[in-house]
């Protein structure tokens, strides 16, 4: 199936015994067992079903499907966060004495959350991820993963995907993407050699600004060495699956990190319209960015324009356009704040993905706990605003842009 199709039709939907065309949203915080026998079945993983949503529950299985569907893995455990789904997914595999080498073009919180596993012995090592040398030259006998995000936010860089997992599987070591920018309507990083995808889904598979939640999905393709991560040996017998077994049966469950199933029905009706809504916003992006890179004492940047230093990566990596994120420089953080005041139809807003165009001062906010060496890797400026473009007409946006910039 093409992508439209597939997001549709891949993955069971709705409810057999009613005809709901809907997954019903299983509002239930406990569910009973027909004998003490089968509950501790349950319990020692030798019979499939439910006790208790903290764990699992009915609507949310639905959507873990329909994600790892979408990513083309094994299988997906959602989080209450995306935030919440990066942690668990690093920890998982990461322990005290680990070490952690992560791409300069983060997003802000993420940074923050590598200062705070600091304080349980993880080390991250920053590097210019499209810098070969610099990545291996930071691996060392402690790294256990490699990290990055598919589109930098708001740094906008492209990784080679194929290039750094070649790169981290010649140490042995799994490379885990954020695709939280990108979405599988770009690209599907696990097709071309990640190891473990996140998304914060309260942006783009959402799409509506409605919940928050994140996704961990597993390609099942990595061989975990016994050595460097020896908690993951006593599931070996699940298999492809023994991350996520790990994950589910340790740390996601006892952290108390599960999503609600009302967000997890909101999320898949937000999903369904997943590849129109990339396609509009993406097509928008790319005439806005055009139009502002016409304005006199205005950067910008974006993958989609040939003055990006990572648009040759773009087409390559890429399909369907070049996402939905735009920065832009105008001179200094008063001028900034003046064109943010005068725009009449985005919204300021910390937050992407949405159907409506979104803008941030990402350096007094997103940013605002980053060190000033942080925030240079990360290309985040006093003068910069990240806008996150929408659906709606884009002439539109154009003209209102152009009124707040000529003010």
């Amino acid at each position: 199936m093409r992508f439209n199709t597939a997001l549709l039709h891949s993955a069971k939907l709705g409810d057999e015994n009613t005809g709901a065309t809907l997954t019903p949203i299983y509002q239930s915080s406990a569910f009973y067992q027909p004998s003490a026998e089968q509950h501790e079945k349950l319990f020692h993983n030798k019979a499939t079903g439910y006790s208790y949503t903290r764990i699992n529950n009915p609507t949310i299985v639905a959507f873990e499907e329909r994600m790892t569907n979408l990513e083309k893995g094994v299988g997906s455990v959602a989080c209450s966060s995306g935030m919440a789904a990066l942690t668990n997914a690093l920890l998982n595999i990461v322990g005290a004495g680990g070490e952690i080498v992560s791409s300069t073009g983060l997003y802000g919180g993420t940074i923050d959350l590598f200062h705070d596993l600091e304080a349980f012995g993880i080390k991250t090592t920053f590097v210019e991820i499209s810098d070969n040398e610099a990545v291996e030259a930071a691996i060392n006998e402690n790294t256990r993963v490699i990290f990055a995000e598919t589109i930098g936010n708001p740094k906008l860089d492209v990784v080679d995907i194929k290039a750094l997992s070649e790169l981290a599987h010649s140490h042995r070591l799994p490379l885990l993407i954020d695709n939280t920018v990108a979405t599988a309507y770009l690209v599907t990083p696990l097709t071309l050699g990640a190891d473990i995808v996140i998304n914060s889904t309260s942006k783009y598979i959402n799409g509506n600004s409605d919940a928050i939640s994140g996704v961990i999905t597993d390609s099942g393709n990595f061989k975990w060495d016994a050595e460097r991560y020896p908690l993951l040996q006593q599931y070996k017998m699940f298999g492809k699956f023994a991350y996520i077994a790990k994950l589910r049966n340790g740390l996601f469950r006892n952290t108390g990190a599960c999503i609600a199933p009302q967000t997890a029905f909101y999320n898949m009706l937000g999903m369904e319209t997943l590849g129109l809504r990339m396609e509009r916003c993406s097509h928008n992006a790319l005439a806005l960015a055009q139009f502002l890179e016409s304005q006199e004492g205005v950067k910008v940047n974006y993958p989609g324009l040939e003055s990006s230093p990572w648009h040759d990566i773009a087409n390559e990596q890429l399909h369907g356009g070049y996402g939905a994120i735009i920065t832009i420089r105008v001179g200094s953080k008063e001028k900034a704040f003046a064109v943010m005041n005068k725009l009449t139809i985005p919204q300021i807003v910390s937050n992407i993905g949405d159907t409506k165009t979104l803008i941030v001062h990402p350096e007094s906010t997103l940013n605002a706990h980053s060190t000033e060496q942080e925030k240079l890797d990360a290309n985040v400026y006093d003068d910069m605003i990240r806008i996150s473009v929408g659906i709606e007409d884009v002439e539109d946006l154009i003209e209102d842009f152009q009124k707040a910039l000529a003010d």
